[in-house]
């Protein structure tokens, strides 16, 4: 039976009712309508769904909704500051790191996590946090690069 929750998603109080085990993907694509978090594969083994819960990157298509109240959700819509895009979205496009762009969510909000606890990270960090976020266009160069741009900004 569908049960209120109130959560916090970019810092706004967004009140839903679902299932508590809904995936919080689902809640934000279709009750929230934020669409950069994507369905991928649905068993957190992709990162396109990939949100911040409390400055941690999370896998939303297996993290339940239920498990999101009381927390603070940033999606990719909400790392944007003032009308300004977020270092990592402007060196994306900058280094054209997104070629379908499909995977982009995950690897910024990854790369994201990744900055927020370690602001000059080196390249094998980068690769490392990245490495369990799949991009079948082949754009992994282009991406480290762009999250190596982005340290710069964010330091």
């Amino acid at each position: 039976m569908p049960q209120e929750m109130k959560l916090d998603v970019n810092g706004v109080a967004r009140t839903v009712s679902v299932e508590p085990g809904t995936p919080l993907l689902y809640v934000l694509r279709n009750d929230l309508a934020l669409n950069a978090p994507r369905f991928g594969c649905g068993l957190s083994q992709c990162g396109a769904c990939t949100v911040m819960v409390d400055g941690k990157a999370t896998r939303s298509c297996v993290f339940p909704t239920n498990a999101a109240v009381g927390r603070k959700v940033t999606t990719l819509e909400g790392i944007a500051s003032h009308g300004k895009l977020h270092p990592l979205q402007r060196a994306f496009i900058a280094e054209q790191a997104a070629q379908c762009g499909y995977c982009g969510n995950g690897m910024i909000m990854t790369a994201k996590a990744l900055l927020d606890r370690t602001p000059q990270p080196t390249e094998a960090q980068v690769r490392k946090a990245l490495g369990a976020n799949l991009c079948r266009c082949g754009t992994h160069n282009r991406i480290v690069r762009a999250v190596l741009r982005a340290s710069k900004e964010v330091a």
